[in-house]
This record gives structure tokens, C-alpha cells and sequence, in this order.
């Protein structure tokens, strides 16, 4: 057993171990296994640590509660990623690119997953049908870059991770694999430099963090972020926007520069997903533009990421921006600056040349034949 995964097992994963940690007048055994059934738990020593408190950002994003149990509106496979899904754990939904579910298991569960209805779950995501996964990404040459997710893709071993590269880059067409993780908030033990060794062999690789909140970027986290930046990796940022956790422009601008310093770019910003069980965490999509706001101008553009809703349905991910610009016509726009101040830019004024005349070639006219006589007239 390597050593993160002696530290996994360190984890509190049933509500009598979480009824231990944090006493039983606070987690309430009986009321709880009902959300407790619907999705399971896992909470790493990593994530422990970040509790300070009862309801907390790190408290709401794992700790069951009674509100998953109400579902108005929530859908449980709220993107409609079975519909787009042609073969076992494949979801094609854009032209160029895959989504590759290759691991059912993640460190820790986060209690707003859009997957809660197969993540945890070997059956619904299995790891002995990758075969007709690869055979349809080969016969898909449109397919340049591979999405790795799960659960979560470095839940694998080592060696499990490079049986997945190698047969990747068996495939010619198969420009950038993409790894979504969030193992460096949960369990950055798991990033050794065994790993970073080996990953290396198969670039271009990019992994995708996932960070809601700035208490989530620990000493720990940011070293290890930096092992991976070190291993020739380009690291984004997803971040859920999340009501009563981030749903702050200091939070957020806080979280985003944070995630600078640790050499990880700002990706996407998500309104959290209409999926069932997780719509307690939802916020107004208001709330979401006024960050932008607060963000836009406000600090290096570099911390501002793509404000997105991931369509319900199957749409996939629609960006959605503040709105700068009051008028615009043939002569000028008019558009105000992060601070609210107004400017006019005028619009070029574009000329068409005129057209030449176009001159037709001259033909000599044709002489006229002598008319012939008709006898009886002369």
C-alpha cells in the first residue's frame, strides 16, 4: 500500500465515525441516513482539517445534511450526460472532444455533485468496458482532446493511470488529455513524484483543479500544485458558485488570487447544476454576474474566469457576462468601464472602393450583304 493510500484510509466514512469526530449532538445518525443512502461519504484528513466549525464552507460542502433529502425542481442527471453517452462511460457532446469517465471512486465526495446519481457507484461507471471506449475514440478522428473524470481519474494507481495514457497516445488524432481532479484539494499526498516522473512521457497533459473556496489552498495543497506545475502540467481552476460558501466578491477574489500565487489558472466559474440533492447550494445567477463584476477590472484579468451556466438538458456550457455596453450603431458604442465610467469609441468609417467601369470590347460591324432584285419589280 503506497503512502496516500494509508492516509485515504485515514478517512471518516460512515456517519458513527462522523458522530465521533464532531459528537453526536451535532450529527444526528438517524436523520441523516437517508441523505447518507442517496450519496455516499467520504471525508479525507485533508478536508477534516479545513472544518473549523459547523457550517462552515468546508462543513456544507461534505458533511450530509437533511437538505438533500428536498427535491422541488432537481433533476438527477440534470446535463443530460447518459443522453450524450454513445458507448460505457464516453460522453461526446462537443465537436473535438470526449468526456472519459475512468474511475467510479473519489477521496472525498462533495455533497453538490452533478454525478451524485453514479459517482461511488462501480456498476454505473465500470472499469472493465474501457476497451469500447478507446475503440470509439480511434474510430472518431474528429475527437482531439480526451477529458478524464470519474468520480476521479487519480484515484487510479500509477500504473492504472499509465495504462490509460499509453492507450491514448496510441491514437493519432488524440492531441491534449485533460485530466478534471480534485485530488489536490482532497488528498495531495497523492500527487508523488513517482507520478510527476511519469506523466511527463505523455505530454501534453493538462489537469483541471477544482477549488470553491481560498481556505482550500493549504500549504500541503499549494506544494503539491506546485510538484505538478513542476512536471510540465498546466494547471486551471473550476470553481462552483455555491450560496453560503462563495457567493462573496471578497471570497471569490480572494479564492482567485490565491490560486494565481499556487500557478493555477482561473478556468471556468459554474453556477452550480439543477441536479437533485444539491439544490440547497444553489444561488441566483444574479449573484454570479455581480462577482464578475467585482472581479473584472478589479484585479488582473488573469483571476477572472469564465462565468458559465452548463445548459440543463445537454446544452453544455453557455458564458454569461456582465453587460458593458449601452448603445450601439453605425457611428460610435457606448459602453461603460469596471468602474462605471462612460466612453464613446467610434466606429470606423469604412469606404467601398467604387467599382471600375467595365468596358466591353468593340466588334468591327459586319458589312451588309447587296439586296437581291426580285424579278417582276424592276
Amino acid at each position: 500500500m503506497s503512502d496516500w493510500q494509508r492516509v485515504l484510509h485515514g478517512s471518516v466514512d460512515s456517519l458513527d465515525k462522523l458522530a465521533e469526530k464532531f459528537g453526536r449532538d451535532q450529527i444526528d445518525v438517524e436523520a441523516l441516513k437517508p441523505a447518507f443512502e442517496n450519496f455516499q461519504m467520504r471525508i479525507t484528513p485533508q478536508i477534516l482539517e479545513q472544518i473549523k466549525e459547523v457550517g462552515d464552507s468546508a462543513w456544507q460542502q461534505y458533511i450530509p445534511s437533511t437538505q438533500e433529502l428536498d427535491v422541488v425542481d432537481g433533476v438527477i442527471d440534470s446535463l443530460d450526460e447518459d443522453g450524450d453517452s454513445p458507448v460505457p462511460n464516453i460522453t461526446h457532446r462537443y465537436p473535438d472532444r470526449v468526456l472519459f469517465l475512468v474511475s467510479p471512486v473519489c477521496a472525498s465526495y462533495c455533497r453538490f455533485c452533478t454525478r451524485r446519481r453514479k459517482v461511488g457507484d462501480p456498476e454505473k461507471i465500470p472499469l472493465n468496458q474501457y476497451d469500447s471506449a478507446f475503440d470509439y475514440i480511434a474510430a472518431h478522428p474528429e475527437v482531439r482532446d480526451v477529458i478524464l473524470s470519474g468520480g476521479d481519474h487519480m484515484m487510479l494507481s500509477d500504473r492504472g493511470l499509465e495504462y490509460v495514457f499509453q492507450r491514448l497516445r496510441a491514437i493519432p488524432h488524440v492531441e491534449i488529455i485533460r485530466i478534471g481532479s480534485r485530488i489536490t484539494a482532497h488528498l495531495p499526498e497523492r500527487i508523488t513524484p513517482e507520478f510527476c516522473e511519469m506523466v511527463q512521457k505523455y505530454h501534453p497533459i493538462y489537469m483541471n483543479t477544482h477549488f470553491n473556496h481560498p481556505s482550500e489552498l493549504t500549504p500541503d495543497t499549494v506544494a503539491a500544485l506546485g510538484r505538478l506545475a513542476n512536471a510540465g502540467i498546466p494547471l486551471g481552476a473550476h470553481t462552483v458558485l455555491l450560496r453560503g460558501i462563495n457567493d462573496d466578491p471578497a471570497i471569490m477574489k480572494e479564492l482567485m488570487q490565491k490560486l494565481l500565487r499556487a500557478r493555477v489558472k482561473p478556468y471556468y466559474l459554474y453556477m452550480a447544476d439543477q441536479v437533485a440533492g444539491g439544490e440547497h447550494f444553489r444561488t441566483t445567477v444574479q449573484k454570479g454576474i455581480e462577482i464578475i463584476q467585482a472581479l473584472r477590472g478589479w484585479t488582473s484579468g488573469m483571476a477572472v474566469p469564465h462565468f458559465v451556466i452548463d445548459a440543463p438538458g445537454g446544452g453544455g456550457k453557455v458564458p454569461l457576462l456582465p453587460e458593458y455596453v449601452e448603445s450601439m450603431n453605425e457611428d460610435e458604442v457606448v459602453f461603460r468601464n469596471y468602474a462605471g465610467e462612460r466612453y464613446v469609441y467610434k466606429q470606423p468609417v469604412i469606404t467601398v472602393p467604387a467599382a471600375e467601369p467595365q468596358v466591353l470590347p468593340m466588334r468591327a460591324a459586319r458589312k451588309a450583304s447587296p439586296k437581291r432584285r426580285k424579278a417582276g419589280n424592276e
